[in-house]
């Protein structure tokens, strides 16, 4: 998950950051001074990625979770199944898989011969161990998204049988890179270890790891697709301030970094690559109807026709996103053009509104509890504003805890979208959606119609129409009002190569850097 992101500062370099700026430099400088990196953007001739990112809190992906940080733990782990650049499942290490007739029951066939880097075979034993603790380890991310899994038994050392709790073609889709990144079972007798020193079987394993400073990453010789795997190294280097990060990529400090919006022109101008991943990006307003004032329905209409959403595109992703009023983008299997722009922009339907519920003018005074100041939280309360609801904008840092437990009235959110649109579906609007500050509201319908998409093969020429209906039934909550939508926007060194377009994700594939 992604918190919605703004743009707090400018591009003017303070001393803090000249100084950060300074130290990045020297780093640059002392490495080629003492030959541990090469033009080539190697490290011991070996070709190496330099990459500046957040650096994980958690390495075990029960504990991570299918947030954005997913992307960074797949160096180290392989997923039971993979997606292409249509969002379609294709085998990772299971090489296929099979239903039986009834649909409520699937068969994954993994490849021989896998193992762990710790030396543990990777086998349909191991599969089965990982999702029971993603179900059942108290501190699991994970456990709401296995809610259709019953029962996990093996056939020999290759079969994983998936009993379910209900028909659900969505598993194959499921299990991916969010949410069945398998970890070794030996490490995981010890999660709390396995937390901070994963142990997995992806292209690359953790050879060092320093919290807040860096992790230093090798190519995984035994990995199931390592021949297409032509990166020998991977430095993990913590994230520097945003307004320093063409520099530090133009220099040749990293090859590769998020970059913000503000910085896409200067990336541009210095002649570097900006690279507009694929994604499932939307950001929302979030609110609670068990509440007041939004236990009545005419509020929370006055709030979605009070919405100006090319306002955040402008301001807040300085116009390379795009106006979403659903967690899809356009073109998507799920997206569902019925229930496009079905509250357009209207202040004067929101005042009208108000005055119907009993309101005056700053009658409704909110809290809009975020983690950091924002662009756009000062929209929401600019917009609402203007319509006669009073917002006031408190930064809590701990604003998860709150937000989790259902707490808060008035918030913002984001989310990176699943490899399973259903369970996109069932995390925004369903009664125990972690993304759904309203639960265990569900608006109605939405049960049955997510029922009816789990149950439709995804070969069927009836999925597109049913997982539709389904997102039209999920769009009638009144506990999200989609905003904007945004692509991950990276900046990288000519020397590296193209990155593959899969939704969502990071592959390493065919990915080179050469002098």
């Amino acid at each position: 998950m992604t918190i919605p992101d703004t743009i707090r500062k400018g591009t003017t370099m303070t001393i803090a950051r000249r100084t950060r700026w300074a130290a990045a430099l020297g780093a640059a400088l002392a490495l080629a001074l003492t030959g541990c990196a090469t033009d080539a953007g190697s490290s011991g001739g070996a070709p190496t990625l330099r990459w500046a990112v957040a650096l994980p809190a958690h390495w075990d992906p029960v504990v991570s979770g299918s947030g954005a940080q997913f992307r960074i733990l797949s160096l180290a782990y392989a997923s039971l199944t993979e997606i292409d650049e249509s969002g379609k499942a294709v085998p990772g290490l299971a090489q296929g898989w099979d239903y039986n007739a009834a649909g409520d029951e699937v068969t994954f066939h993994l490849r021989p011969g896998l193992k762990f880097t710790d030396g543990e075979p990777l086998n349909a034993e191991a599969v089965k161990l990982y999702l029971e603790r993603a179900k059942t380890q108290q501190n699991s991310a994970l456990f709401g998204d296995l809610t259709s899994i019953r029962e996990v038994t093996t056939r020999g050392d290759l079969d994983v049988v998936v009993r379910l709790t209900q028909v659900d073609y969505q598993i194959p889709l499921l299990l991916g890179q969010r949410v069945a990144q398998i970890t070794s079972p030996r490490a995981a007798r010890d999660p709390a270890k396995l937390d901070q020193s994963p142990v997995g079987a992806g292209p690359f394993v953790v050879t060092e790891n320093v919290p807040g400073s860096h992790v230093y990453l090798a190519k995984n010789p035994d990995y199931w697709n390592a021949a297409n795997i032509h990166l020998d190294r991977v430095e993990l280097h913590s994230a520097p301030d945003a307004a320093t990060v063409v520099s530090s990529v133009q220099t040749g400090v990293y090859d590769l970094a998020y970059l913000e919006p503000t910085q896409v022109k200067p990336a541009k101008a210095a002649g570097l690559d900006v690279v507009f991943q694929p994604g499932f990006n939307a950001a929302n307003i979030s609110i609670n109807v068990n509440k007041k004032p939004f236990d009545d329905p005419k509020v929370v209409d006055a709030v979605r026709h009070a919405v100006n959403r090319q306002e955040y595109v402008d301001k807040v992703t300085f116009g390379y996103g795009k106006a979403t009023d659903q967690p899809f983008p356009p073109g998507y299997v799920a997206y569902d053009e019925q229930s496009a722009n079905r509250y357009p922009y209207d202040p004067d339907r929101s005042r009208e509104l108000l005055a119907e519920a009993g309101y005056t003018p700053g009658q409704i005074k909110l809290d809009l509890v975020v983690p950091a100041q924002s662009t756009a939280a000062e929209i929401v309360q600019s917009q609402l504003g203007a319509v006669g609801i009073d917002v006031a904008i408190k930064v809590d840092p701990n604003w998860s805890t709150p937000f989790f437990a259902k707490d808060l009235t008035l918030s913002l959110y984001g989310t990176t979208g699943r490899e399973s649109p259903v369970q996109t579906l069932t995390a925004h609007f369903g009664p125990n959606g972690p993304l759904n500050l309203s639960t265990p509201y569900e608006p109605d319908g939405f049960a049955e119609a997510v029922s009816l998409a789990r149950r439709t093969p995804l070969e069927s020429p009836d999925y597109a129409r049913n997982l539709q209906a389904a997102t039209r039934a999920g769009l009638a909550s009144r506990a999200l009002v989609f905003t904007y939508s945004q692509p991950n926007i990276l900046v990288k060194s000519t020397k590296l190569s193209a990155l593959p377009a899969v939704p969502g994700q990071l592959h390493w594939t065919g990915v080179r850097v050469t002098p």
